[in-house]
């Protein structure tokens, strides 16, 4: 694999370092690499920000959001914040930037001689993405060793606002070269996107190219639908302004299903580097026409049946009137031979009946059943909660009849793998960024190729003011949602099926 790891001290700078993201993602990833021992040593954490808080202050915000069941666990995050400073300022004054970068300067003279390496993890909205990434380069870039930029979702609005962002990140930040030991880069973009760093998306690269049996059915000819669903039980609790600037196919589908589906529907690379694990990703992506709203469904939330749950337009943060979906399901082709004429079904919401993201690959009718009421067989991967593999198959029922009952190959991780710690998805991938590994990394070419499928539908839908179908808080989501689905051939099983591995 082609991994450059940080050697010698490394200072970890969180931009953003007071906001929701920073405080209950990228410190508790980074208090787990610090549990394990996974940090470099010596490694120090600067936070920034513009909210004036004494240190006292911040790590008490950092306590709250801390999840911490003993007391043992509960010393070590004391010890971790010994290793975590903080300084405000603003992201557009180069005076609050070399102050910064004194602070930085100053960790680094408790290190010996060597590389002095800078790793910025921008916990940040994409409005301030160019400044900020020009203030750091032009202030806070370390001549003594390697910096990396980590930058979070979204990449910005549809197609042109992403190119444009690219454009005035990539004088500044390189999206790849050649990189030695001690020998410094001159800054690589490191795009996170956290779905890439769960273990059941980790896993599929193994589950189809080290099972043979996998490799033998995956294609149009067994496989009927793939279907990626993504479900939240709760709505935007207040987050309503945010949200409502990118609706959640920005927020959702375009990102974290699409890779999903990318990982699901890629060829076999060539080996595991990192560069031909994404240049696969980017073939199949590019073999994805645009999306027709023929193709979709939008959906928004009002309030629950029994009342108890406000609807999305009840939200004060939600501007009035707006029509965003809060849900959507979206059919994607892919034409090529491998997958020619099997619909990849996206579907993603918000304020749902359950919390889940899974996979579902349903197969093809048996030729010639003679038992004919006999469901298709399904492999579902459950991604989150309850980690899981199942494949779904028909079995006798025991007696001495020949009847009939849905059952399951099962593999879930909590019974299988109980004595092993599944890492946080955060943790996996900042830990990739101090080993330089960009596996599971978005490139740029690839996000080009992301947002080819979605933007002309985008665009659509903010400029036709296309409104969408409402649907109860707490429900399936829109009622037709199951017509749509059956449309492109997924078909439910009449027996009941009950998972006994689901949490």
């Amino acid at each position: 694999m082609d991994k450059t790891q940080l050697t010698g001290l490394t200072t970890i700078i969180v931009l953003g370092a007071s906001g929701d993201l920073a405080k209950k993602k990228t410190y508790p990833a980074l208090f787990g690499l610090y549990r394990n021992g996974l940090l470099p040593e010596g490694t120090t954490i600067i936070g920034y920000a513009r909210s004036s808080l004494s240190l006292q202050e911040f790590h008490s915000r950092l306590l709250d959001f801390a999840k911490l069941p003993n007391d043992q666990i509960k010393g070590q995050f004391m010890e971790f914040l010994k290793h975590c400073t903080y300084i405000s300022g603003q992201y557009d004054k180069d005076e609050d930037y070399r102050r910064l970068n004194k602070a930085v300067e100053e960790a680094e003279l408790t290190g010996e001689d060597g590389n002095k390496n800078r790793v910025f993890y921008m916990a940040l909205p994409p409005s301030v993405f160019i400044p900020v990434a020009h203030g750091i380069k032009k202030n806070l870039y370390s001549a003594k060793g390697i910096n990396r930029l980590i930058v979070e979702k979204p990449f910005g609005m549809d197609l042109e606002s992403s190119r444009k962002l690219g454009r005035a990140l990539a004088p500044l930040w390189k999206e790849e070269e050649v990189c030695l030991p001690f020998v410094p880069e001159k800054g690589i973009t490191y795009r996170i996107d956290h779905y890439l760093g769960k273990e059941m998306v980790k896993n599929l690269l193994i589950i189809r190219f080290a099972n043979v049996f996998f490799g033998a059915i995956w294609n149009r000819q067994s496989i009927s639908n793939v279907q990626i669903t993504f479900k939240e039980k709760i709505g935007t609790e207040g987050r309503g302004g945010y949200f409502d600037e990118f609706g959640i196919i920005r927020d959702v589908m375009q990102n974290h299903l699409l890779q999903i589906l990318s990982i699901v529907a890629m060829e076999r690379p060539l080996s595991l580097n990192s560069e031909d694990v994404r240049d696969e990703k980017v073939r199949v992506l590019r073999c994805i026409p645009p999306v027709k709203m023929d193709d979709v469904i939008l959906g928004q939330y009002t309030k629950s049946e029994d009342g108890t749950k406000p609807g999305y337009l009840d939200d004060k943060t939600v501007p009035p009137g707006s029509n965003c979906p809060t849900f959507a399901a979206a059919t994607l082709w892919i034409n090529n031979e491998r997958w020619e004429g099997v619909p990849f079904i996206l579907k993603c919401g918000k304020a749902l009946n359950e919390q889940k993201t899974e996979i579902r690959v349903q197969f093809q009718n048996v030729p010639g059943n003679v038992f004919k009421n006999a469901p298709r067989n399904e492999l579902v991967i459950r991604v989150q909660p309850g980690e899981a593999v199942y494949m779904k198959m028909t079995n006798k029922l025991p007696g001495l009849s020949m009847d009939t009952v849905i059952s399951e190959l099962d593999l879930t991780y909590h019974r299988r793998f109980s004595e092993l710690n599944i890492p946080d998805a955060y943790e996996a991938l900042i830990l990739d960024v101090l080993k330089g590994d960009h596996s599971n990394f978005v490139r740029n070419d690839e996000l080009d190729a992301a947002w080819k499928v979605f933007t002309p539908i985008l665009h659509q839908i903010d400029n036709e003011k296309i409104n969408p179908v409402p649907y109860a808080y707490g429900t399936r989501g829109p009622e037709k949602l199951d017509e749509f689905v059956a449309s492109y051939g997924f078909k439910r099983a009449s027996e009941e099926y009950n998972w006994p591995g689901r949490q």
